[in-house]
């Protein structure tokens, strides 16, 4: 069986607020790659529940973090689709992600 491995590294400030975020992946190459935020969601199949890891660094802005929300619903839009066929699911997922990137936008036309 063909294992793969993914490692996160997160450098801390003194308050313990992500300062930098870095990954591996044995998939992915020898490179290491560097993000601003990550968003992890596991199954946990024995408490039949999801775990979840929320961390981006204190130099994320905040318009980027918006993006990155809207773009994580996206993505899990085509993740239901994918695993379920559930059309309906996803294209609700899909209208929610325009209503947001549309909120975003205007928030930033009345910003400048």
């Amino acid at each position: 069986m063909k294992k793969s491995e993914i490692r996160f590294s997160i450098a801390l400030d003194d308050q313990k607020v992500p300062e930098a975020i870095s990954w591996t992946a044995t998939d992915a190459g020898p490179d290491i790659h560097f993000a601003k935020a990550i968003n992890v969601s596991i199954w946990d199949r024995d408490q039949e529940g999801t775990m979840k890891i929320d961390l981006w660094t204190k130099d994320m802005p905040v318009d980027a973090m918006k993006y990155f929300v809207v773009d994580t619903i996206g993505s899990m839009a085509e993740t239901i689709l994918t695993a379920t066929n559930d059309t309906v699911m996803a294209t609700k997922m899909r209208e929610l992600c325009a209503e947001l990137s549309k909120h975003i936008d205007q928030e930033q036309k009345t910003q400048k």
